[in-house]
């Protein structure tokens, strides 16, 4: 993660029909069968209502007002990929727009996770090109100080290394560790099982308390009911 002024071309990416396992969950679900790891924090969210991915990642260090690495990374995708993109230290300058992103389409690139600033938001959802960011900002950069390519780092409070795998949709952003990816599916799997067992005795009238089994413990902590 100090790793400046070098690119890793080789990325291990996880078997392609694993990571296809995990397209029916959603990052909560992912979340929380992973043991409630994996997030980002919850200021990185979508430029625009809709937005969603899932794809390995090719991981950027950036300095702060400059997105000159960014460049550097779309050499690297592959289809598939998603940017994961950090910084040396807080900075909500606007590192991304439509021009990237038409680059990063061409290499098969699908998606930008950025701890940073993204501008272009009407054209980029015009193109239904999905990018989750720290904020949204008409600042513009420059191309002078070197970061690196393919290195760990820490987007959002979340380790990432190149290859690992990256989800996005309405909830937030989760990081499936590429060695974890087919048992985060299995794990997703069964959870999601669960709660459709949870959702048809809801919808049927039985309560929480009963399902869950709180009463109990809900009078032993003192809960009282008055008339």
């Amino acid at each position: 993660m100090h790793e400046l002024g070098v690119v890793h071309r080789t990325v291990v990416r996880p078997d392609r029909s694993d990571i296809e396992a995990l397209k029916p969950f959603g990052v909560s679900t992912i979340h929380e069968a992973m043991g409630r790891t994996g997030l980002m924090r919850p200021y990185i969210r979508p430029v625009y209502p809709g937005a969603t991915f899932r794809g390995t990642a090719v991981t950027v260090l950036l300095q702060p007002g400059d997105n000159w690495m960014l460049h550097v990374a779309v050499e690297q995708l592959q289809p598939g990929d998603i940017l994961v993109a950090a910084c040396t230290t807080e900075c909500e300058d606007g590192f991304f727009g439509e021009l990237l992103a038409t680059s990063v389409r061409a290499r098969g690139g699908v998606g930008l996770v950025i701890d940073g600033g993204c501008r272009d938001v009407a054209e980029l959802q015009e193109m239904d090109f999905p990018v989750f960011s720290r904020a949204v900002n008409s600042k513009g950069t420059v191309k002078a100080t070197l970061g690196s390519v393919n290195v760990p780092v820490v987007c959002a409070n979340a380790l990432v290394h190149p290859g690992d795998v990256v989800v996005a949709d309405a909830d937030g952003v989760v990081v499936v560790p590429a060695g974890r990816v087919a048992e985060a599916a299995d794990s997703s799997r069964r959870r999601e099982d669960n709660e459709e067992s949870k959702r048809r005795r809801l919808a049927a009238g039985e309560l929480g308390l009963d399902m869950y089994g709180m009463r109990g413990p809900l009078e032993a902590a003192g809960l009282r009911y008055i008339d």
